[in-house]
């Protein structure tokens, strides 16, 4: 979403003001263009003659030059007369442990201040659209009261059916893991404010979902939040920003089409206004519920026996430069471990098995093909020497949606005894089953103006071209019943599905080693990746950190782990945006229905970026 600046607090109170829970889940970046993905930070145009001229002001953006402070990921230049004076000082120790971090300059304006430094004109209620989204502007280029008041939830809530030409010739399109990467050059710092950044009244910024973490959507109250969600997640899929197989892709189409088809139908009113308490009620009894009934694995009436799951799949352990097929086994998954042995009857005879296998910590990825009945699952399990691909193979879709769910779980460290694996198979089966194409669509192709362009990424367009509509309204029969909120819940669960979803990327050099690699971020881990293809090499989990600390003066960054600490410097943004996506996911992990919900700003800053 693109927003104008009319007024510098902070996008918290953008978010109170428009309906959205959960700001902290919001930040704010600046709009790139496509040169800035062919380039790493350091070398983006202007940026050394920038450095040289920092230099030549004694190691400091001075109040007059426009010079760019080295002390934050802003990568244009910085006009403002009272830019950053080093909010993340060189400090006494080479390495500060977050989140003890250099001390905060006095004249950096905290994220708190006071809101209303800008000027609001009231004028006549209409705006114009633009670049898919909604200007706040009326003809006479001034605000109303009434959107100053959150009128434009409404507007929000819901989004246009086509994007304007213009903003369309602005989309970024990356190709490579490489350009991926640098995207995330363009997150402004948190703890600075935007004006110490250059931005002024009237710049345009983009407001976007920074960290893929979303806590307890619901349709009653987030129906802003919820269009967001989905908007971003529309966006990515169509740039090409997250990769998907064809069946996803159409899935995905056949969901916008229910969008775009129930936005114009009326919808029932949900009133949140008397139904808080009801609901906070509601969902501890069904919480209670299904974690006294916990997960129907074993028909044995004995509450003391530990679940198991077991049957013969396929397995396969790959090495390079060797033809090996799938191997039948009989598979065991107990606690955290799979267990595999040549045949049941060895299982029973208590026999040496032929592999076993530590779950925790593995990197878990779907290998489905529903039109060739593929229904695989990948593992990188941790050693000594990286990770080590395995693969296993399931017969039909139930039995990969049980095995699926008991691996996903068993990575993050929880057994089959978890309340949550029945409802981890049932979002695998609705996964697959909505990818499933009709024999005829339920509506005719010639009734719809389908633009295949808004529907589907462009390497899909080549290689389908003229049956794609047919193929999206065949797909459409899966989902034609759901109604506009569930449609939109359905592509934000499918799309958090994906193998890629909400991992950020950053192209990194690690201390001893002079190649370039790269960094993936998520919610729950940190992975160093192979630049040309995205293998994983290593995965550390957040549960083992024991802190992350940056050396502010050679940009230097150092997580440290249980089982070993790792060195890196950033190439395709400034080292503090990793910083603010490691704090910011150890905050987010913090939410829960117990804790008090307010919004803990002070704790954020302190996790995220810089001061005390």
């Amino acid at each position: 979403m693109l927003i104008w600046i009319l007024d510098l607090g902070p996008c918290k109170s953008w978010a109170c003001n428009h309906g959205v829970r959960y700001p902290e889940e919001l930040s704010l970046c600046k709009p790139l263009e496509p040169n800035h993905l062919k380039y790493n930070l350091k070398d983006l145009p202007g940026n050394k003659k920038r450095q040289q001229q920092h230099q030549n002001h004694g190691g400091r953006g001075g109040p007059n030059n426009g010079v760019s402070p080295p002390d934050t990921n802003t990568f244009i230049p910085n006009h403002s007369p009272s830019g950053s004076t080093g909010s993340l000082e060189q400090s006494p120790q080479p390495f500060m442990c977050a989140p003890v971090t250099p001390t905060r300059h006095q004249t950096s304006t905290p994220i708190s201040s006071p809101v209303g430094s800008g000027t609001w004109k009231k004028n006549n209620q209409s705006y114009g659209e633009m670049n898919g989204s909604y200007s706040p502007y009326n003809v006479n280029n001034s605000l109303t009261l009434e959107m100053l008041n959150g009128s434009l939830d409404s507007s929000l809530a819901n989004s246009p059916s086509q994007p304007s030409p213009e903003a369309r010739n602005k989309l970024l399109r990356p190709r490579t893991l490489v350009e991926r990467a640098r995207i995330n050059v363009a997150w402004l710092d948190s703890s600075l404010s935007i004006m110490e950044q250059g931005v002024r009244e009237y710049d345009t910024l983009c407001l976007r979902f920074k960290f893929y973490s979303f806590y307890d959507l619901n349709p009653k109250y987030d129906s802003v939040r919820i269009n967001q969600i989905y908007e971003q997640a529309k966006w990515q899929l169509l740039n090409e920003e997250i990769d998907c197989t064809e069946e996803e892709m159409l899935m995905f189409a056949a969901l916008q089409v229910q969008v775009t088809l129930q936005a114009g139908v009326p919808q029932p009113i949900m009133d949140s206004s008397n139904t808080i308490v009801e609901d906070d009620i509601d969902a501890a009894l069904t919480d209670l519920q299904v974690t006294l009934e916990g997960s129907h694995i074993s028909s044995s009436s004995d509450i003391m026996q530990i679940p198991e799951l077991f049957d013969y799949l396929r397995f396969i352990k790959p090495k390079r430069f060797t033809l090996k097929a799938f191997k039948r086994y009989w598979f065991t998954c107990r606690d955290l471990h799979l267990t595999l042995y040549k045949t049941r009857e060895e299982a029973t005879q208590g026999a040496e098995p032929a592999h076993h296998i530590n779950l925790r910590g593995c990197e878990v990825t779907p290998d489905v093909n529903i039109a060739q009945s593929k229904y695989g699952i990948k593992l990188e399990v941790p050693s000594a020497e990286g990770m080590t691909e395995m693969m296993i193979r399931c017969d039909t879709e139930e039995q990969y949606a049980k095995w699926m769910a008991a691996c996903r779980l068993a990575a993050k460290g929880r057994s089959l005894a978890d309340s949550s694996y029945e409802t981890e198979v049932k979002s695998i089966v609705a996964f697959l089953q909505m990818q499933h194409p009709a024999l005829t669509p339920a509506i005719s192709p010639s009734s719809l103006n389908i633009n295949p362009d808004d529907y589907v990424a462009p390497r899909f367009l080549r290689k389908l071209k003229g049956k794609l509509v047919q193929r999206i309204l065949e797909a459409h029969t899966n989902v034609k019943d759901l109604p506009l909120v569930d449609a939109k819940l359905s592509y934000i669960k499918a799309w958090q599905s994906l193998p890629e979803y909400g991992i950020s990327l950053f192209i990194v050099k690690f201390m001893g080693h002079k190649k370039e690699e790269l960094l993936g971020v998520a919610f729950n881990r940190l992975m160093r990746m192979d630049i040309n293809t995205g293998d994983h090499i290593k995965t550390w989990r957040y549960n083992t950190m024991k802190a992350w600390n940056v050396n502010w003066e050679v940009k230097h960054m150092m997580v440290q782990f249980e089982e070993a600490n790792i060195i890196f410097s950033c190439l395709s943004a400034d080292c503090k945006v990793i910083h603010e996506f490691i704090g910011g996911y150890i905050f987010l992990s913090m939410r829960s229905k117990e804790a008090n919900q307010t919004l803990n700003e002070e704790l954020f800053h302190k996790l995220t970026g810089g001061w005390s």
